[in-house]
């Protein structure tokens, strides 16, 4: 039996994810694409990764009810990491080509096309993290790899004592910053793909994956 934590990447059709299995691998973790309910729901932790469009992992999502499976999760204070899609579709909704869908509703806020002079914002770039950011610990000033037209450009979630305030990572690009990664308990996501990352994407995983055991004592 394996002493590293067990972690299910959600198989629901997205592409791309075999990249991510294998850096959580790299990362310190028992990675493992699948939609069994049971593993998803009893893994020390769950990451949702996405790419393409809003409307469609939402569809894709809803399709193997992964939107219960993360709600459920997350209910019971068990970590979940979005990546790219997979944190846009945290939020209420996002609007794409006039089309505007209904997100997971974790956060409250709208997913809308970046307000830059050019689409798609892809390659690499420093953020900003908050002070006291646990993913970001000791990788401060790296920069990450970036591949999307949408953002979240403003954090609407008010949050009131005993629950600590959410820590919020930015980037600049184009005239308004966007949320690079944001850590709100044990929900967790990143815009940029650390799995494309090198290895900051790693050490960024390995900070997540060290954090499991904590956010599940």
């Amino acid at each position: 039996m394996s002493d590293r934590p067990l972690v299910a990447v959600l198989d629901y059709g997205s592409g791309n994810v075999h990249s991510a299995v294998k850096a959580l691998e790299t990362a310190g973790a028992d990675a493992r694409l699948t939609a069994d309910r049971h593993l998803v729901q009893d893994a020390d932790g769950l990451v949702v990764p996405g790419v393409g469009a809003f409307a469609a992992v939402m569809d894709a999502l809803r399709a193997i009810r992964g939107d219960e499976l993360i709600d459920r999760r997350l209910a019971g204070g068990r970590p979940v990491l979005g990546i790219c899609v997979g944190m846009q579709v945290l939020f209420g909704r996002g609007v794409e080509r006039g089309v505007d869908t209904e997100g997971l509703g974790e956060w409250p806020g709208v997913v809308t096309e970046l307000d830059a002079p050019l689409l798609p914002h892809m390659g690499w770039n420093t953020v900003r993290p908050d002070a006291g950011s646990r993913l970001f610990a000791g990788i401060e000033n790296e920069r990450f790899y970036f591949v999307h037209s949408y953002g979240a450009s403003a954090w609407n979630l008010q949050t009131q004592p005993p629950f600590p305030a959410p820590v919020l990572t930015w980037c600049d690009y184009g005239a308004t910053p966007f949320l690079a990664a944001v850590e709100n308990g044990p929900l967790a996501a990143t815009q940029f793909h650390p799995e494309k990352s090198g290895e900051a994407g790693i050490r960024l995983l390995t900070n997540w994956i060290d954090g499991l055991a904590r956010a599940t004592v």
